[in-house]
């Protein structure tokens, strides 16, 4: 029997992580870094396109990913290494890190789930921070402190606009972008104020 054959009988076809049903839609993933001693049956998982494509997105969908608070709990290894690489990529928001906080998994499984990085302190990472001084990540809403004239128009972006779901500039800390007015800007963090 193959692989893909086993993999989707375990999984009585249906996405491991987030439990979507679609065959058509789903796909294997060998998970990465696995040691050499596993048997091939247990280092793959069965998986939807859109898991399968935030293994390494950016910016995360946060509310899709909210169902590894079941898949973490799967009997199947592969599955909980993914569910907790996943997790800590997702620390940034704070119910990632009560789900970590909660998991528990077998040393070698936790050794493999390591191997990739995902929990290596990135303290020389870029911190994007308002004028306060707050921590902003992707996704927050900020306000305008003080009014900004937008170059290349005529527009005004005025102190007290809401800019909400922004991004951030992966090579600058100072800089964050957001919509105002229907049209995306570049912002400086010095001149926002988190909500």
């Amino acid at each position: 029997m193959s692989i893909e054959r086993e993999v989707r009988k375990r999984a009585q076809d249906t996405c491991e992580l987030c439990g979507h049903a679609e065959p058509e839609n789903l796909g294997v993933f060998e998970v990465p870094k696995t040691p050499e001693y596993i048997p091939a049956i247990d280092t793959s998982i069965l998986v939807c396109i859109t898991c399968s494509s935030g293994f390494e997105a950016e910016e995360q969908d946060q509310n899709h990913w909210r169902c590894l608070n079941d898949s973490m709990w799967s009997a199947v290894a592969p599955v909980q290494v993914m569910a907790w690489r996943m997790l800590h990529r997702l620390k940034s928001f704070g119910w990632s890190q009560d789900l970590l906080d909660m998991m528990y998994m077998e040393p070698q499984q936790l050794e493999w789930a390591a191997a990739q990085g995902d929990a290596e302190d990135k303290t020389d990472a870029l911190v994007h921070r308002d004028a306060n001084g707050v921590v902003l990540q992707t996704g927050d809403s900020v306000v305008l402190i003080k009014d900004l004239k937008v170059k290349g128009s005529s527009m005004v972006a005025k102190q007290g606009t809401a800019v909400r779901r922004i991004s951030l500039d992966h090579e600058n800390d100072t800089f964050i972008e957001g919509k105002v007015g229907g049209v995306q800007i570049v912002l400086i963090t010095a001149y926002v104020k988190k909500i």
